[in-house]
């Protein structure tokens, strides 16, 4: 199983501070670090003085770090064209040297489209330019510069575009996730390398994966192609005062933390017991949402004490 890192940099944190989470996450012999997609800072959270672009700073990492996988979790349709995200994604791929992945979801965060001034359609429509938009990416990508792709979309159209060059052939793997019970698995069959359900109980996400993996069979795709992914918020302490004052710190309860039987929260020999039942549910790829953007020493614990014992 990967473990990687998972952070919402709009609720306070500058590029100096998403680089120092990258570096402790490669120190502590992690697999990479993600990060959402948004500009609006959360209601509960009055930091506001930094306002960072999820691709803007994922280019920056991929200069600045080395060995790490990076990526978004996930990018909303309705922020950028597919062309233009297709050309971004691709560049900052390659300025990493082949370590980019592109989370894609349909929007949901209305108040922070209407702050920004930020189209927001109704959902069907957001699911409907998704579709398109991941059939001008991923064509875009399998396209030689040498060749031009033309698109006539409801939504969007192409006209002699020329293809993307990528630094992997075939594109950047692409991530799709959500509880969307038909549209969002048959997107991911058609499209994705991997299908991320996030902050469910293992049986819960057990039941997510098998909703995909029937949507894989209705478009004759082997299900085992697709990689199983999670996210769950941690939080972890050597020992149970550590816990206690770490949760303290994010001004949750345990209780909370351990809402909808959902979370890794424990010490670390209950967050490896955690951690093996999301394994067991199929989960291939665990992404820990960081939610103190400051606690370096939390991935010191997940790297030093959890994954050992995993292993």
């Amino acid at each position: 199983m990967e473990i990687h890192v998972m952070i919402e940099p709009h609720n306070g944190a500058s590029y100096d501070d998403q680089l120092a989470i990258a570096l402790a996450v490669s120190a502590a012999g992690l697999d990479g670090l993600f990060r959402a997609d948004h500009y609006l800072v959360g209601v509960d959270n009055p930091r506001s003085e930094w306002l960072t672009d999820a691709w803007i700073t994922l280019a920056g990492l991929a200069r600045d770090t080395t060995g790490i996988t990076l990526g978004s979790l996930v990018s909303p349709v309705t922020f950028r064209t597919p062309a233009q995200l297709a050309i971004m994604v691709a560049q900052a791929d390659a300025m990493s040297g082949g370590r980019i992945e592109l989370g894609l979801g349909a929007g949901w965060w209305q108040a922070e489209h209407q702050t920004f001034g930020i189209d927001f359609p109704a959902v069907g429509e957001r699911f409907d330019r998704m579709t398109e938009q991941l059939d001008i990416i991923t064509g875009l990508w399998r396209t030689p510069p040498s060749s031009r792709l033309d698109y006539a979309g409801k939504f969007y159209q192409l006209e002699n575009a020329p293809g993307v060059r990528c630094h992997r052939e075939g594109g950047v793997p692409i991530i799709i996730g959500g509880g969307g019970p038909r549209r969002t698995p048959l997107l991911a069959a058609r499209f994705a390398r991997e299908f991320n359900s996030g902050w469910l109980s293992p049986g819960r996400t057990r039941a997510e994966f098998d909703r995909v993996h029937a949507a894989c069979r209705e478009v004759d795709r082997d299900p085992a192609s697709l990689q199983l992914s999670t996210v769950q918020t941690v939080c972890v302490g050597r020992t149970a005062a550590e816990l206690h004052t770490r949760s303290t710190s994010l001004g949750l309860s345990l209780d909370e933390l351990h809402a909808d039987s959902a979370g890794i929260t424990g010490t670390v020999d209950e967050a490896v017991d955690r951690i093996r039942e999301y394994r067991d549910a199929g989960v291939d790829r665990l992404y820990l949402e960081f939610l103190d953007l400051t606690d370096l020493d939390l991935l010191a614990v997940i790297g030093y004490e959890v994954l050992p014992r995993l292993a």
